[in-house]
């Protein structure tokens, strides 16, 4: 049996509870956008720094993530514009 590494996600999750957690390897994904847009935060890696990304973030990073490196910024600004999640 393989052991997947989870960190948290802030939102509620199908089984009710009060937060989520999504795979380390797609939070770290997500992260590689956040840091190069926004600068490191290494509290949201090893401190749970306000619960982890919300689902909105985590669409918006992991979309922005398929695109070039140099597009980032933009795509991320893109996938907020409208998303209510």
């Amino acid at each position: 049996m393989r052991i997947y590494y989870t960190m948290p996600i802030q939102g509620g999750n199908r089984y009710g509870r009060d937060r989520g957690q999504v795979r380390e390897e797609v939070y770290m994904r997500a992260y590689e956008v956040y840091e190069a847009v926004y600068g490191e935060q290494k509290a949201l890696i090893d401190g749970e720094c306000r619960g982890g990304f919300g689902k909105s973030e985590l669409v918006a990073f992991l979309y922005a993530h398929s695109f070039p490196r140099e597009e980032w910024r933009k795509r991320v600004d893109e996938a907020f514009d409208g998303i209510d999640l």
